[in-house]
């Protein structure tokens, strides 16, 4: 590497500790004399007139009855809008944000507007979607919403190659890794990115603007965002081998350096593959955002970015065991990596300089470094990490010229409250609130024994500060934060969603190895070689998602008894076989290969093939009519639908054929597909729900899921013959356009066909608020639809 380039970067990280040191040292003085204390009691005077309420013993009683968990998300937005206090409780926690996030000041007529426009429209939103929170578009963060919310803005194709990259890195994220956490820092970051492009927007921008706008904030969000999970949290965790982290830590040093990634040569160690995969995903981040750069904004970003790292770096060699840390060693490196980390978003969008943000930046990261460090500092001891507090923990005892992290927290408070924000009555009920509600969460946590411990050891120094505290920690009220709940919320969706996924797989995998061992159809003399060749077609390696559909809506919704309904597995895999037979045959679509093998008409022949269909339809019948278990009622009716479904799929086999080589509508096409495709997966729905004479409400939800359901899975089919990879299809690709097929991708082309397969997705999704059972289950059946890859 150019020594130049080295020294100009040692250069800019020294200038950096340099302010980082000016700052630490009159934080230093003022922690020696206790300034914080008189200036903090008397501001907590005046501030717990806000937050102690002074009740009758009814009146409290009543007041606290039915308050919800304030982790319970859509139960506390309700309380606290029958309450009357979600006007408040948006007001500070988007006020916060606007300091911390956004680097305002609170005093500005142009932020208060700002955050009351912002206040106003959120609290609408959270109303109308607690108010139906069985829906599953009302998660902001599920896939229907997100795609919602990107339609209104004109952005799907944005949003859809958003949740792809989401989806792609969740399952890349090592064992030894928190996933959850991971997702939720990267979701945050580009949440972050986009709030400050929102911004720096303005009122005057025009729709296209606008959307071009919020495009790029999504992919530099996610850009930025990537290095939290794939260089921060991997550094951290312990997942590479000391010789890894050695490798990994020397090109990204390179990269920040030199501006270019270099090439990743010869990896020595067990992550090849991991590192080769980030490797790629990072550098193709690094060029996007090194592509929006602008000149004036390029040379601040690499500075802090350098700075960011290194800083990290500094910290993250640091070892417990040493106690000869000075307090500089300690809390200089702290100063510097949480100021650049928010520095950097505003040069990542080149957001023009603005003086009074990098200062108030500047003094503010460490106020919420030291909050972090206070919150997790016994699973950092765990770890054997070096923050303030647990080298405090540590060493107090032994180190009498270490400062008290806690005081210094304290101090922070003031310093912002008095001399960043100048003594701003808004900005300091805000910092006020956060502080008082950080010790509630970590009481809460803790326990009140464990927390009364901390608070001896901290607070050792000002015990009539400590009693003003703790005073206000037991009393206090109306002082939690949206960005907690959310939190919370988040984390809480991301690791269901993980558990569930597990589940869904778990039970795919096991329900499909059943259905495997009771397809095969014993051998009659007279018809052997049509059962052979019917074996030979129901051997393949086929999904089996008809079926499985079946037996969970049958046995684990409506109570089937499992051994009773395994002629109706049959059944459904039997008539789906015998539909691929007829699709493969010359005549038809003229594929040479199902499910890995050769389709059946080339392993017989054709006249084989066409009585191999025909036997298969009859024995799904006969099948049916085994159902001996169930009332001779229901079974005849499900034999009568069953029929009618099959003569529905011919029709749509023959509006597909008549296709060929013609133009069709959307609409047509839509039509067409739910009768070749929709139609069997609400058959595998209707059928158990028949058996188990389920209400017309419910069956009308469930054929309007597998309507929407049937066609984005046809969709899904369509991208792959032109994108999919052959060996995993299991057929070869490009058939629809070599038979001139119409495809929702040759009508829409493959970016118009992804809108409309998330659409359809969106429907179905919304269809399943009318289904009162196993909403799980066949939301991770849409899931798996449209992001398989085969």
């Amino acid at each position: 590497m150019d020594e130049e380039l080295i020294k100009n970067a040692d250069a800019c990280y020294q200038l950096a500790e340099q302010k980082a040191a000016h700052y630490f040292k009159s934080l230093n003085k003022q922690v020696m004399q206790k300034t914080f204390v008189p200036v903090l009691t008397k501001d907590i005077q005046s501030w717990k007139h806000n937050h102690i309420h002074h009740h009758s013993i009814l009146s409290f009683f009543s007041r606290r009855k039915g308050k919800p968990d304030n982790r319970a998300y859509h139960n506390y937005i309700q309380w606290l809008h029958y309450t009357g206090k979600l006007d408040n409780y948006l007001d500070r926690s988007i006020s916060y944000i606007f300091m911390r996030d956004l680097g305002k000041a609170l005093d500005s007529t142009e932020t208060q507007n700002r955050v009351r426009s912002v206040v106003d429209s959120l609290k609408n939103q959270l109303i109308q979607s607690t108010s139906t929170s069985l829906s599953v578009n009302s998660e902001t963060f599920s896939m229907a919403g997100l795609y919602r919310i990107a339609q209104k803005e004109g952005i799907e194709s944005t949003m859809i190659w958003l949740l792809n990259k989401l989806k792609t890195v969740s399952s890349n994220i090592p064992t030894g890794m928190d996933a959850e956490n991971a997702q939720r820092k990267l979701i945050k970051i580009i949440a972050g990115v986009i709030m400050h492009e929102v911004e720096e927007m303005g009122d005057e921008i025009s729709p296209e603007e606008r959307m071009k706008k919020l495009d790029d904030a999504i992919r530099l969000g996610y850009s930025y965002g990537l290095t939290y999970p794939f260089i921060d949290d991997l550094l951290d965790a312990k997942v590479l081998s000391a010789n890894e982290e050695k490798q990994y830590s020397d090109l990204i040093r390179t990269t920040l350096i030199t501006g270019n990634v270099p090439e990743l040569g010869k990896w020595s160690g067990k992550n090849v593959n991991l590192i080769r995969y980030i490797h790629s995903e990072l550098r193709d981040a690094f060029e996007y955002i090194k592509s929006h750069l602008r000149p004036e904004t390029s040379k601040k970003f690499f500075e802090q970015a350098y700075v960011f790292f290194n800083s990290q770096e500094v910290d993250r060699i640091k070892d417990l065991s040493n106690a000869n840390y000075t307090n500089e060693e300690l809390y200089i490196p702290v100063i510097l990596k949480s100021s650049s980390s928010r520095l950097i978003v505003r040069s990542v969008i080149s957001a023009p300089e603005d003086e009074g943000f990098d200062t108030r930046t500047f003094y503010y990261g460490i106020y919420n470094q030291l909050a972090d460090d206070f919150a997790d500092m016994y699973e950092d001891l765990k770890e054997d990490r070096v923050t303030p507090y647990t080298y405090y923990l540590k060493y107090h005892e032994k180190r009498f010229d270490l400062i008290n992290p806690f005081e210094l927290y304290w101090t922070v408070i003031s310093n912002l409250i008095h001399k960043v924000y100048h003594s701003d009555h808004k900005a300091c009920e805000v910092i006020l609130d956060r502080a008082i509600n950080g010790l509630k969460r970590f009481k809460e946590r803790m326990g009140t024994e464990k927390y009364n411990e901390v608070m001896k050891l901290f607070f050792s120094g000002v015990p009539k500060f400590n009693h003003v505290i703790q005073n206000m920690v037991r009393k206090a009220d109306d002082v939690d934060f949206f960005d907690k709940l959310l939190r919370d919320h988040m984390i809480t969706i991301l690791k269901n969603e993980r558990k569930e996924q597990e589940d869904f797989l778990e039970t795919i995998k096991t329900v499909r190895n059943q259905i495997n061992n009771i397809l095969n159809i014993p051998k009659i003399e007279e018809v052997e070689p049509i059962i052979d060749a019917a074996n030979y077609s129901l051997e393949g390696d086929g999904k089996r998602l008809r079926p499985i559909m079946t037996w969970v809506m049958g046995v684990n919704e409506y109570g089937l008894n499992s051994s009773a309904i395994v002629p109706l597995l049959r059944s459904l895999e039997y008539m789906h076989t015998a539909s691929l037979i007829f699709d493969d045959l010359p005549s038809q679509d003229n594929s040479s290969t199902r499910r890995g093998r050769q389709a059946i008409h080339s392993v017989y022949n054709i006249a084989i093939a066409e009585l191999t269909g025909l036997f298969l339809t009859q024995k799904a019948i006969e099948e049916q009519a085994s159902l001996d278990q169930f009332d001779s009622k229901s079974v005849l009716n499900l034999i009568k639908y069953s029929a009618q479904m099959t003569a529905v799929m011919c029709k749509g086999q023959a509006m597909d054929l008549d296709s060929k080589g013609k133009q069709l509508t959307l609409e047509q096409l839509n039509l067409m597909c739910f009768y070749k495709t929709g139609i069997a997966f609400e058959a595998s729905l209707i059928m158990p729900a028949i058996l188990a004479h389920a209400n017309e409400i419910e069956i009308e939800a469930l054929k309007k899921f597998a309507h929407h359901a049937g066609i984005a899975f046809q969709i899904k089919d369509d991208l792959l013959d032109v994108e999919g990879d052959m060996i995993l299809l299991g057929k070869p690709i490009g058939k629809d356009a070599e038979n001139n097929n119409s495809t929702f991708v040759s009508i829409l082309g493959q970016e118009g066909a992804r809108k409309e397969m998330w659409e359809h997705y969106c429907l179905a999704m919304e269809a399943l608020q009318a289904v009162p059972r196993n909403i799980t289950f066949l939301k991770h059946l849409l899931n798996y639809i449209v992001n398989r890859d085969h």
